[in-house]
């Protein structure tokens, strides 16, 4: 008989250890700590407990801290949203957005690129330097992508910042399934959008932003 054919014995009989309950005072294991030293079978099942609720502990002190951000964007998203309704014009809605986004989210650098319907069926003023290759990139995006600056053209949307930006999100603005622009954030951080972060409240500003703007385009 081996190691295994006793755990076998042992999973297939789990009442064994309640009839021979005083196995339990009288086999000793190492202590998990201090190998050197023997403790009882109960003992080091108590330490096996123990570790498992530090463990439950740390996550769920994790799933709090993951609960209070989410809380802390929640409410940054809904001032944004009160902002963009109560502007009364396009421009109002620009400098409401670049705003909240680098004061309430602290996003150094943003930039905003407009065409299409928002810019009454033209490429906007805004929307120079955007390529029409990074046009169609930006319009084929089914969600916010986050990263590092693929090339010098993405940087240089941020103008005299270029320079600084090692990642950003790309955010396209869409309205009734046609995209109008881009709403472009960028940071000196290489970590502060990387690839595969999580894109839902980018998203959420992002719709944000496109209805606003199409609301009061023109």
């Amino acid at each position: 008989m081996n190691a295994e054919d006793v755990a076998r014995y042992l999973r297939e009989h789990p009442d064994f250890l309640n009839q021979h309950h005083e196995l339990f005072s009288e086999l000793t294991v190492p202590h998990p700590q201090h190998g050197g030293q023997a403790i009882s079978l109960a003992e080091r099942q108590l330490h096996a407990l123990r570790d498992k609720i530090r463990a439950l502990e740390l996550k769920l002190a994790e799933l709090i801290r993951f609960g209070e951000e989410n809380d802390d964007i929640s409410t940054k998203v809904h001032r944004l949203s009160v902002v963009l309704l109560q502007a009364g014009s396009a421009a109002v809605v620009r400098q409401g957005l670049v705003d909240s986004l680098r004061d309430d989210f602290a996003v150094p650098y943003v930039s905003l690129k407009l065409w299409g319907e928002a810019a009454g069926g033209v490429v906007h003023s805004e929307a120079f330097g955007v390529g029409e290759a990074a046009r169609r990139q930006v319009e084929n995006l089914r969600h916010p992508w986050c990263g590092a600056p693929e090339s010098i053209e993405m940087t240089s949307w941020f103008g005299e910042a270029a320079p600084h930006i090692r990642s950003l999100a790309l955010m396209p603005l869409r309205v009734g399934g046609d995209c109008i622009g881009l709403l472009a954030l960028g940071s000196a951080e290489a970590e502060r959008f990387y690839a595969g972060m999580g894109t839902l409240y980018l998203g959420r500003i992002a719709d944000l932003a496109a209805a606003a703007l199409a609301a009061r385009a023109g």
